[in-house]
């Protein structure tokens, strides 16, 4: 014999008072949420511990999603470079199965770095900033920086005399990603404050380098082949390199070329 569907009911309107004590609690963003839960409840037929667990564990992933993205864009993360918004066409060749074990962090952990080479327009820096979205839900500290302006915050800092403060600043935290570099050559101090960093980080920290050169090819890029060559040897001993290959996703966005919907046009894809 079935059991008749029991209707779930008219739900409780969320009154002023109950508005006021959340906020007081500073829960107040559960009241957007408080009618649903409740048709849930009672469709559910849950119990009271069930369903103040329920609303408990809406509010702290509230609270983490929040706390996520503050502590991105201090990262300095674009918040539309994500894993969930690559989009991995069919003609861009990868290594797919490395990406996917790169998405667990095992790298981080364990203090390795990650090389993304590729032409221009692949989207290397989409997914070396999405693993550093992967690494701030995780708790880890991050900072991403295109390499040039990483120098030219170095060089500024050594007219205050915080230069040692703000290396160690960047040499420790637990995810470095270095975007674009190599674009350009080094000059003395910027060989430098590279072969710094690395030797500081190596096997401690881990570091994503994007690029379109290959290792061999920095070398040409320094002033000082036996700071830099260091510096690599030990960069790469150690290194995880995803080779991106294909098109440039710019080129297939520009105007005449609607091959891919406007709202993944937003994403710069370098």
């Amino acid at each position: 014999m079935t059991t008749p569907h029991t209707p779930a009911g008219p739900v409780d309107p969320i009154g002023a008072d109950l508005i006021a004590l959340l906020k007081a609690l500073k829960l107040g963003a559960l009241k957007d949420t408080l009618p649903e839960r409740l048709a849930l409840a009672r469709q559910h037929q849950l119990s009271h511990v069930a369903f103040l667990e329920l609303l408990l564990a809406d509010e702290v992933s509230r609270r983490e999603s929040r706390s996520a993205t503050l502590r991105s864009a201090k990262a300095g993360l674009d918040q539309s470079m994500r894993i969930d918004t690559w989009n991995a066409l069919d003609d861009l060749r990868y290594d797919r199965s490395l990406l996917s074990d790169l998405v667990s962090l095992r790298f981080a952990e364990a203090g390795h770095s990650v090389l993304v080479l590729g032409p221009v327009g692949v989207g290397k820096t989409h997914l070396a900033t999405a693993l550093g979205h992967v690494a701030i839900r995780r708790r880890m500290t991050v900072l991403c920086a295109r390499a040039d302006k990483l120098f030219a915050r170095l060089r500024a800092a050594r007219l205050d005399n915080s230069v040692e403060a703000e290396m160690r600043r960047i040499a420790t935290v637990d995810l470095l990603v270095l975007d674009d570099f190599a674009l350009r050559p080094l000059d003395a101090t910027e060989t430098n404050d590279f072969y710094e960093l690395v030797v500081e980080r190596h096997r401690r920290k881990a570091t994503i380098v994007s690029s379109n050169r290959s290792p061999d090819e920095w070398l040409s890029m320094t002033t000082d082949a036996l700071l830099a060559q260091s510096a690599i040897d030990r960069l790469t001993s150690a290194a995880h390199t995803l080779v991106i290959e294909g098109p440039s996703y710019r080129q297939r966005t520009r105007p005449g070329h609607g091959a891919v919907d406007s709202s993944e046009g937003e994403v710069d894809a370098r």
